[in-house]
């Protein structure tokens, strides 16, 4: 697992604008992405996670869904991101099976991170490490502290929060396999182009 990692956003509700984002986000060179969509109603969740599938599939790349293991197995997803509170790692690869894509939000704490490793995830996440408009309430992390844990770490690393391109190269500096974003590819007028600029910097 390296490479550009999109995490979809809040503000889109139209289904086939979503598709369109997504589709361009892959062809500019995302390697996986996970949908994230708070708030929606049942219905429009549904639809909108089904673009996102739809997208991915076509482009074979791995789609992941936010939060509930319940809901990736239902729709097909190639796994699932849980936060610390969603559930665990173990009951979501007994459900979704040993080939599924399972990441694990680790904030910035190495104890997290070996739990995770220990129950079998696929990557752990470490973030904040600047100000984030997705996560604006996550406890910062420092370079130096993720670089700490990414050496300690036995399973591929993706940092997230407010990651941009600016900052983008100090970040894979400190050793990460993925960097995870979402406005700093979505919120551009050219969402293509946007991810085309990330994939250069692998």
């Amino acid at each position: 697992m390296r490479g550009l990692y999109v995490i979809t956003p809040s503000t889109i509700t139209d289904p086939e604008l979503m598709y369109r984002q997504v589709h361009e986000a892959i062809q500019g060179g995302a390697v996986l992405v996970q949908f994230r969509h708070k708030g929606a109603d049942a219905a429009c969740h549904k639809r909108l996670a089904e673009s996102v599938l739809t997208a991915c599939q076509q482009n074979r790349t791995p789609a992941i869904m936010n939060d509930s293991i319940q809901q990736a197995q239902l729709l097909g997803f190639d796994g699932v991101h849980l936060g610390q509170t969603d559930g665990s790692i173990k009951a979501a690869r007994q459900q979704l099976g040993p080939d599924a894509i399972i990441g694990r939000t680790c904030h910035d704490s190495a104890k997290l991170m070996q739990e995770a490793v220990l129950d079998g995830a696929s990557y752990c996440a470490f973030g904040r490490l600047f100000q984030s408009e997705t996560k604006p309430d996550a406890p910062k992390l420092s370079l130096d502290a993720l670089a700490h844990l990414v050496s300690a770490c036995k399973v591929p690393v993706v940092a997230i929060g407010g990651i941009t391109l600016d900052n983008a190269p100090e970040v894979l500096a400190q050793g990460v396999d993925m960097l995870a974003v979402s406005g700093a590819v979505f919120q551009k007028d050219d969402v293509g182009q946007a991810a085309s600029h990330f994939r250069s910097l692998f």
